[in-house]
């Protein structure tokens, strides 16, 4: 991690972990996390748990083993396996997508995280109205049921996004700023957080390394790698983002490894 002047200490309670790698168990996934001395948890709702499948005693169930937990969901992931500038089934995903807004929110998370795919260059016309209107849709419905979607700046790059952005209705659409996969593909976090910061809906304080080529990098624990994190934390508080940073375990393939690495992050944020 390269030098750079230390920000304020900083608040564990914003803090958010995955909570499905944390155990195989959900119960005492949720103890772990307690344990770790995080606020928030992040639910996986494509791989961690059917987030679709989830009813109204389900989720019930869950929030009742939150609060006793002490804790709060501050994110939902749903990760689809295509774009959302890709027409092949293109409906279904839409669908999808708006009714995980609606169970995310009923989780009580204010966002759900997810990626939007490849967006076209501004003179392919048609695919990028197509995009557009898409994510307007998907804006409206998470409008309605008072969760927004938040696509991963990283793989999608900052220009792109903002270019998106300044396309859409204001409030359609916010974004999750990852820094380690910024890095990975070429961009500066730093520069990222000061141009995407008035959109950011949730961010994730991760770490990596670069590789030879824009996107051949890899994640690598939280203070292992080539993020400086202390300006871009610097540079959100000044923007006056408040919300919850997203911690991930990236080498653990162990329950008990990975609250070991999360619990190495956290200390490491908490020195910040």
């Amino acid at each position: 991690m390269p030098d750079s002047a230390l920000v304020p200490v900083m608040n564990t309670s914003r803090l958010a972990v995955p909570i499905h790698c944390l155990a195989g168990d959900f119960r005492r996934a949720l103890t772990a996390a307690n344990d770790l001395g995080v606020g928030g948890i992040e639910i996986d709702g494509r791989h961690g748990m059917d987030l679709l499948a989830l009813t109204d005693t389900g989720i019930r169930q869950i929030r009742k083993w939150l609060d006793d937990a002490g804790l709060r969901v501050a994110a939902v992931s749903f990760f689809t396996r295509g774009g959302y500038a890709d027409e092949d089934r293109l409906e279904a995903r839409v669908q999808a997508t708006k009714r995980a807004l609606g169970q995310a929110q009923r989780l009580g998370a204010s966002v759900l995280l997810g990626r939007i795919g490849e967006i076209p260059p501004a003179e392919e016309a048609k695919a990028c109205q197509l995009l557009v209107d898409v994510l307007a849709d998907i804006g409206r419905t998470g409008q309605q049921v008072g969760a927004t979607f938040c696509a991963e700046a990283g793989r999608a790059s900052p220009e792109d996004l903002l270019r998106l952005l300044a396309a859409i209705p204001a409030g359609s659409l916010q974004v999750d700023l990852v820094t380690g996969a910024l890095l990975v593909h070429g961009h500066d976090p730093t520069a990222a957080a000061e141009s995407l910061a008035a959109d950011l809906g949730y961010f994730h304080a991760t770490d990596a390394l670069p590789g030879a080529f824009a996107g051949h990098g890899r994640a690598v624990p939280l203070g292992s790698g080539q993020v400086d994190l202390p300006p871009v934390l610097a540079t959100l508080d000044e923007r006056g983002y408040r919300g919850w940073i997203g911690l991930e375990s990236v080498t653990a393939t162990r329950p008990a490894d990975a609250v070991a690495e999360l619990s190495a992050a956290i200390e490491w944020m908490s020195r910040l």
